[in-house]
């Protein structure tokens, strides 16, 4: 009635939470960044170290705090928020990226009722034995470790209980919260808040969804099955569903265990070229790539020589097109083509608002220019990517999401071969798959298949073309064709024209008000004040006021 919306009830305490959290910080950061803290003693500061410690903290590393003291929803968007560098300062970029997805485990959870409910089934008749001591705890979930009753070992993903509602709520109060904050602050809005909770949902609701865990499991394992380098988890499908995952328990040695692998006689920089290759093919042939491939995510099967990948939570999707596209940035990038590097960019970006062109060239040719003056062997793909992204976010240029995952991945990717050999150089991998690529693009295949495509384009058009002429002949003919002309800067222009023609009415009336009383004073028509007729002074009086009112108007308008 009010137009008062108040929040759902299942809201809140999510509500009372945020609220407490944003008091309690929002309250020293404005302490901290006020000449107000001077005046607080230091004998207090030196009794409380620990507000003393919050003061000198900056706005970014509390906006952090914020997040980790909020819980796992928040966790979960600050680290998805950390890829987004066209959205975000750099400073705050880099404090999202210290969010560390650790949970503590359930109290009393009962690992056996629990499966029973969700699957149906009666565990003593499925398992030997399961673990109800968790092996891992995350936000969304805890893994345990179980026997089943074959003898095969696995893991078993369990979601969190009541994980989808918490985070459903908080979705909704953030969003609520982006818009108040986009509607009533031009500072925040820059930061697009709306965009940045729309672009969380969608990556929470994509890792809430087990099903579409499994199913990118197994998609992934269709596109290796060929290849002897990897191996790929077996997944238990009717032990599983969409708050549960079962799948074979992977006895390796992770990348970062560098001293087992040793111990293994396992060739830790040999492991470092085939994982990045392992990479490489997921973007460059298949367009389906684990976006999260730090160290924890990736084993070494010693017994079978094979290199592991876990979690796939977190996929990355590049479409047929975006890959083309995609391809063409890499070689214009090996070409030094800035101009053609704008125009793909154009291209695959969601929205571009270059303020001026010039510029982005300019930054461009610098980075590029950079790279070239580098010997090979001592470029770092992270650190060209991350100047890369400072370019597009300085330019206003905001690209798909896929591509920032994959560049986030890229750069885990690279410091995992760092890691398991310091003489590694990612660009030695990509060289074969660029010359690889550029002899597929001038291939007679591809330009036959290419040349198809156009022909079968052309063939749609013009089948449609008479129907189209037709339907256009008809609008004319009955009065509906409707053509909509927007003439940009007019509302500028009546405005104008507006002013000025209000200025000449004023113009004519102080030039009749000023003859009027001329004529009256040359009358010598009374009655008078000091030998002065009072209505021609009166009347040359308001022609000088209006006068000296329309001198400033137009002063005003100038300095604007």
């Amino acid at each position: 009635m009010f137009g008062i919306k108040f929040p759902q009830k299942q809201n809140l305490k999510r509500y009372n939470a945020l609220f407490v959290v944003l008091t309690k910080y929002g309250f020293e950061d404005v302490m901290a960044s006020s000449k107000a803290r001077k005046f607080i003693p230091k004998n207090y500061l030196l009794k409380h170290p620990d507000k003393a410690k919050k003061l000198s903290e900056s706005t970014f590393e509390r906006i952090r705090m914020v997040l980790e003291e909020l819980g796992p929803s928040y966790v979960k968007m600050g680290q998805i928020m950390s890829n987004r560098d066209d959205m975000l300062p750099p400073d705050l970029v880099k404090e999202l990226e210290k969010l560390q997805d650790h949970a503590p485990s359930l109290q009393n959870f009962d690992v056996e009722k629990v499966l029973s409910q969700e699957l149906d089934i009666d565990c003593s008749q499925h398992f030997l034995s399961i673990d109800p001591k968790p092996m891992a705890a995350a936000s969304l979930a805890q893994v345990h470790k179980a026997q089943l009753s074959n003898g095969d070992w696995v893991v078993l993903k369990i979601q969190r209980p009541n994980i989808a509602e918490v985070i459903a709520s908080d979705i909704s109060i953030m969003k609520e919260v982006a818009e108040a904050m986009e509607k009533y602050s031009s500072q925040v809005k820059a930061f697009q808040p709306v965009k940045l909770v729309e672009s969380f949902e969608k990556s929470i609701n994509e890792e809430l969804s087990f099903h579409r865990e499994m199913d990118n499991m197994e998609h992934f394992a269709k596109n290796f099955k060929d290849n002897e380098a990897i191996y790929v988890p077996h997944l238990y499908r009717e032990l599983s569903n969409d708050h549960i995952i079962c799948m074979e328990w992977i006895d390796g040695i992770k990348v970062s265990e560098l001293n087992k692998l040793k111990e293994s006689n396992i060739d830790s920089s040999a492991v470092a070229k085939v994982g990045v290759d392992l990479y490489l093919e997921q973007v460059l042939e298949h367009g389906f790539f684990h976006a999260d491939p730090h160290p924890g995510n990736l084993f070494v099967l010693p017994e079978i020589q094979k290199i592991c990948f876990i979690d796939f939570g977190m996929m990355g999707t590049i479409m047929p097109n975006d890959k083309e596209a995609l391809i063409e940035l890499l070689l214009s990038f090996l070409k030094k083509d800035v101009r053609k590097i704008i125009s793909v960019l154009k291209k695959i970006a969601l929205k571009t608002e270059i303020p001026d062109e010039k510029k982005l060239e300019y930054d461009l040719y610098e980075l590029i220019e950079g790279i070239s003056n580098t010997s090979i062997r001592n470029i770092k793909l992270g650190t060209t990517l991350k100047q890369f992204k400072n370019v597009l976010y300085e330019n206003k240029i905001t690209i798909p999401h896929y591509l920032y995952i994959l560049i986030r991945a890229l750069v885990i990717i690279e410091g995992v071969g760092l890691k398991l050999d310091p003489e590694f150089n990612i660009t030695d991998n990509l060289e074969p798959y660029m010359a690889k690529i550029t002899r597929k693009r001038f291939g007679l295949k591809r330009l036959f298949q290419k040349n198809l495509n156009r022909f079968q384009d052309y063939n749609a058009l013009l089948d449609k073309l008479p129907t189209d002429i037709n339907e256009i002949v008809d609008k004319i003919k009955d009065g509906k064709l409707v053509i909509v002309h927007e003439h940009k800067g007019l509302n500028e222009f009546r405005k104008s024209l507006k002013t000025a023609f209000n200025r000449l009415v004023y113009a004519v009336i102080i030039a009749a008000l000023s003859i009027g009383s001329a004529l009256l004073v040359m009358a010598d028509m009374p009655p008078k004040i000091s030998g002065i007729p009072v209505l021609g002074a009166i009347g040359f009086s308001l022609s000088a006021i209006i006068g000296l009112v329309i001198l400033i108007s137009i002063y005003r308008n100038k300095e604007e």
